[in-house]
């Protein structure tokens, strides 16, 4: 089996792990009278077993990715922007920057026009 799906199986394993524990939790400590509603409806099981599924990819998406995110290579400290061959150089230009006085001069002359 290819690494990443083994990584990906891994993290499903420990979202569902984190959904019974997070639903477990919310039925313990009646949420919303969450408890009171799941055991005495006729279609409880319904709600318990949704409840976990989608708890379950919610913690399973999150476990891989920062699972994922922490498999990036350490070893460049620059922050994301990284040199690669063939990339274009850096060039700082210069941008000329208009005053507030310089501004308000134009946009007075542009009213007095209209």
């Amino acid at each position: 089996m290819p690494e990443l799906v083994r990584l990906y199986v891994k993290n499903i394993a420990f979202g569902f792990g984190l959904a019974l524990a997070f639903v477990g939790l919310l039925l313990w400590f009646n949420v919303a009278n969450l408890w009171h509603l799941i055991s005495t409806s006729d279609v409880g099981y319904i709600a318990l077993s949704l409840l976990i599924v989608f708890n379950t990819i919610v913690f399973a998406g999150v476990q891989f990715a920062i699972s994922v995110m922490r498999l990036a290579d350490d070893s460049d400290s620059s922050g994301g922007l990284r040199d690669y061959p063939g990339s274009p150089e850096r060039i700082a230009i210069r941008i000329p920057v208009e005053t507030i006085d310089t501004r308000t001069q134009r946009d007075r002359q542009l009213h007095r026009r209209r």
